[in-house]
């Protein structure tokens, strides 16, 4: 069952590596935010929107404890990693040593040569997805800044490792991601707002003290008490999509300690929640089209060899007999319409899954469904052994906190359908739908619609990749826009982000600002 506003970040999807990087940038439900004919200006600077105000710059007394604490690093369970638990109040407004949050973090020391420059952060989206597990498995790459920097990242608070997120069993999550997920009767629509009010119930009972305190703002104070125990001045940052909205929330809140900052995937947080939504689903268009244009030029093709828009019109046929007749997968699960329909965009995140996408295509339509099944799991991050991994459970749980529901009820589903049809008739059901998922939520939102200025802040790089999927590139622009003496570098190309995804000029503009603190030309684009 998608999600709304998920985002997903680097590795190869068909390698079941790939993190989500569900990012929700802050919105709001005013009409005057979501109507559909909003101009591109109105899109880059928010219109009359207020910018997200900068704290104090003084800790507070009342944090200071949380500010001088020292972390005690072991050994953890990667060569070269060492790992230790830090400390940060549940409610930043009313800390409590009794009520403290246990976050953990990671990092690998700079390895030389070269004179060590500081600690650099990663977060890789989500929100949910585990930022230890990104450093330790893909971030100590490229040598020349792993040589020179700390690898740091801490798993925010309700992911992965500090203290998380919970709301279902196993076996309930198998039957919640197999709900149908673009219903056709009363019945089906009945069968999916008891889907999400029962995974909503899950949170609370199980998490339900924790829910309240997930909010994006806390965590990038989480980062910035982080920053301090480092013994930084300045925080050096990398975030990729949710990531990015993440490091802009920082640069806002503390532009005063930021140093050299990449946001890679990029979001925009003046945009509404239903424009969030329908962003993204044109965004998924765009991937697919792509796809599609060069899925017709293999004669083995299994959506036709026409053109793209033909492609479509069999990618839905397929989806609509699976919704008739779920395939076999040689398991207890069947291949739903709503899992082929995610093991589909789990490929749109990186082109390097289209060749094993028109395989599992063309096995689909025969009938058999595993391959689909399996893209499809890779996008919940559930393991061979059936565990899932908490991210869709934290995901949410950010998202709703961050954001108005899209949308309080099915008729207003029912009544935007056509903008997202528009948008992309392949996904479109699919993703309106998926955008009530809020509506059910027990915490209520405490996010809105604002610019991120971080007026005074040190130089700050965006990256937006022109087809990516999950993060259109129009936020991109809309962020570098926002922020004061932000720099938009473009790359050309397919795919969700940019930096350390094999084009060299990218990585080299990043490498160079990274190292020495050169920020790229201006209007600088990479293919």
């Amino acid at each position: 069952m998608a999600t709304s506003r998920l985002y997903r970040t680097t590795a190869a999807v068909f390698a079941a590596t790939a993190l989500l990087i569900s990012g929700c940038s802050s919105g709001s439900s005013s009409d005057s935010t979501d109507s559909p004919d909003r101009t591109a200006g109105a899109r880059a600077t928010g219109g009359a929107q207020p910018a997200l105000a900068p704290l104090p710059t003084e800790v507070p007394a009342n944090l200071r404890p949380y500010y001088d604490q020292k972390l005690s690093w072991r050994k953890c369970g990667v060569s070269g990693f060492e790992c230790a638990t830090m400390k940060a109040p549940l409610d930043y407004a009313k800390p409590d040593k009794d009520t403290d949050l246990k976050l953990a973090v990671a990092r690998k020391k700079a390895t030389g040569p070269g004179k060590r420059i500081g600690s650099l952060m990663v977060n890789p989206g989500g929100p949910g997805g585990s930022a230890i597990d990104y450093l330790q498995q893909y971030a100590p790459e490229p040598a020349a800044v792993r040589a020179r920097y700390d690898m740091v990242a801490t798993d925010p608070r309700g992911v992965a490792r500090s203290q998380p997120v919970e709301c279902l069993t196993d076996k309930e999550m198998d039957r919640y991601t197999q709900t149908d997920q673009t219903p056709d009767t009363p019945a089906e629509v009945s069968k999916l707002t008891t889907a999400f009010r029962d995974f909503a119930k899950g949170c609370e009972e199980r998490s339900g003290k924790l829910l309240p305190h997930v909010s994006t703002i806390e965590a990038a104070r989480d980062m910035d008490v982080l920053r301090a125990v480092l013994g930084d001045k300045k925080l050096t940052y990398v975030g990729s999509s949710y990531g990015t909205f993440l490091g802009a929330t920082y640069a806002g809140l503390y532009p005063s300690h930021v140093g050299r900052m990449v946001l890679d995937g990029a979001m925009d947080p003046t945009l509404g929640p239903r424009d969030v939504n329908i962003d993204q689903t044109a965004g998924f268009n765009t991937a697919f089209t792509a796809f599609a244009a060069d899925c017709i030029k293999h004669p083995d093709c299994p959506l036709g060899t026409k053109s793209t828009t033909d492609a479509g019109k069999q990618l839905s046929a397929l989806f609509k007999k699976l919704d008739a007749h779920p395939a076999e997968t040689g398991e207890d699960r069947k291949l739903t319409e709503s899992l082929a329909a995610n093991g589909v965009i789990a490929a749109m995140y990186d082109e390097q899954a289209w060749p094993v996408l028109r395989e599992y295509l063309a096995q689909a339509d025969g009938g058999n469904g595993r391959g689909l099944l399996t893209l499809s799991d890779s996008y919940y991050e559930r393991d061979p052994d059936g565990k899932y991994a908490n991210q869709m459970y934290a995901n949410p749980a950010v998202n709703c906190l961050d954001l108005p529901p899209a949308y309080k009820t099915p008729d207003q589903v029912r009544a935007d359908l056509p903008r997202f049809r528009k948008a992309s008739p392949v996904f479109g059901d699919e993703f309106a739908w998926a955008s009530l998922n809020c509506a059910y939520w027990p915490t209520k939102p405490t996010g809105t619609a604002q610019r991120i200025e971080a007026k005074g802040s040190a130089p700050i790089v965006v990256i937006g990749t022109t087809r990516d999927p999950a993060t259109p590139y129009a936020w991109a622009k809309g962020l570098a826009a926002q922020l004061s003496g932000a720099t938009l570098l473009t790359y050309e190309g397919d795919g969700h982000t940019a930096y350390g995804r094999g084009s060299d000029c990218i990585d080299s503009a990043v490498n160079t600002y990274l190292l020495d603190g050169t920020v790229p030309p201006k209007n600088k684009r990479c293919t």
